[in-house]
């Protein structure tokens, strides 16, 4: 084992030019240990080669999620006109503008010209292709629908990123209003303040109450703004080390967000849209149910969910009916489980489960909509009575010093 790690990873990409039994001029690329292994290769192919040289991919961004989808709608589509699979991998790696999923295309590309199945070629990369793309991927294989499920499995992708999207924007309003706000405090009490202590310190008489508190809090403010920050951002980055480390601790803060007032619902919406739309995917692939919940428990993003989906694995491996199952775990509002129910008996479940799923997408949508709507006027009932409480505290000495001089 230590030898062939050391070999793949002396692996480098070479750019080869040929030709094939009938004269045709054929290009391509091929990861190898060095340029003799590539030749062998090709000529074993029937490729006599005429040029070859080491091709560098240095650098490139991190890939995202949203690479791998566009990659699985790239890959359907060229597969559904006919593009040969080989082909299409060439196409979409050349033409992509990250190197890194360039990389990452090549390597999966010669897996399988050197005999991997697809599958066999996205396990080897867990880290972009999860257990519920490499088993969706396998029953295509195996079905010989490999072009359909890939267009599914696009589908699915651009939704549940679509519902992560949805997330992040109901997110991202209120984190940077508060991030602005900490900001412009920062700046009051770091630079302004100090300028009204100088004026105020030839007045002379005694300051009121609430300019001395933010008087004493700026100097506090000043003197240990790094010790503030530092702590902050500690405290910040142990919590989430924490719940990388911690599963109880993980519990704890998933069972949170689902009971935080007005985001707490989006998130539960957006788990049991992830939840249902997964598994429609996985049983209209063919997968059967017990091993579809494999996967559609990691896919709903709460590991409250989680939990509950083994437990309704176990139930539905004794034979439990999927509705009592779901049931039993306590965790889908009734709705949920009058569909699924009706699913059953009419033997459309994965149909069903997708309306469930349409469902509570439109819901995510509507919920994002007006929690955006009122997250605005709350931040500003927040945020308006302290800057406006320590611009009003800074002036009550100017005030109560114009007051003594109109009345004397």
């Amino acid at each position: 084992m230590a030898v062939d790690s050391k070999a793949a990873a002396k692996e480098v990409t070479f750019a080869w030019e040929g030709k094939d039994k009938t004269g045709k001029t054929l290009k391509g690329e091929m990861r190898a240990a060095g340029d003799a292994i590539v030749r062998a290769n090709l000529r074993r192919q029937g490729v006599n080669v005429t040029k070859i040289k080491k091709v560098s991919r240095s650098g490139g961004k991190k890939i995202t999620e949203k690479d791998i989808t566009f990659f699985t709608r790239q890959l359907a589509v060229m597969m559904k006109s006919g593009v040969p699979l080989l082909q299409a991998f060439d196409i979409v790696a050349k033409g992509h503008s990250n190197p890194s999923v360039s990389r990452l295309l090549f390597d999966i590309k010669n897996d399988v010209e050197t005999g991997s199945s697809l599958t066999q070629a996205f396990r080897r990369h867990p880290l972009y292709f999860d257990q519920l793309f490499c088993n969706l991927v396998q029953a295509g294989e195996q079905a010989g629908i490999l072009d359909s499920l890939l267009d599914r499995l696009a589908t699915y992708k651009e939704k549940i990123l679509a519902i992560k999207g949805k997330i992040k924007s109901a997110m991202f309003y209120p984190t940077a209003i508060i991030i602005a706000a900490v900001i412009v405090i920062s700046v009051i009490m770091i630079f302004v303040i100090p300028q009204f202590k100088e004026l105020f310190a030839g007045f002379g008489a005694a300051l009121p109450l609430p300019t001395q508190i933010v008087i004493m809090t700026s100097e506090i403010f000043l003197n240990y703004w790094w010790l503030i920050f530092g702590v902050l951002g500690g405290s910040i980055y142990g919590l989430l080390e924490l719940k990388k480390r911690s599963r109880s601790f993980q519990i704890t803060l998933d069972k949170l967000s689902l009971k935080l007032p007005v985001l707490g619902e989006v998130m539960r919406k957006a788990t049991i849209a992830r939840w249902t739309r997964t598994m429609s995917t996985m049983f209209a692939a063919g997968v059967p149910l017990v091993e579809a919940l494999d996967s559609v428990g990691g896919a709903a993003g709460n590991i409250i969910y989680a939990d509950a989906t083994k437990r309704i694995q176990n139930e539905v491996s004794t034979g439990t009916s999927l509705t009592i199952a779901m049931q039993n775990s306590e965790v889908f509002p009734a709705m949920v489980l009058q569909m699924v129910a009706i699913g059953e008996e009419s033997g459309a479940l994965d149909s069903m489960l997708s309306k469930i799923a349409d469902f509570f997408e439109q819901e995510v949508d509507d919920a994002v909509d007006a929690m955006t709507s009122l997250m605005e006027p709350m931040i500003m009932m927040v945020l308006g009575p302290i800057i406006g409480g320590i611009i009003i505290a800074m002036y009550l000495p100017i005030f109560k010093m114009g007051a003594a001089v109109g009345g004397s």
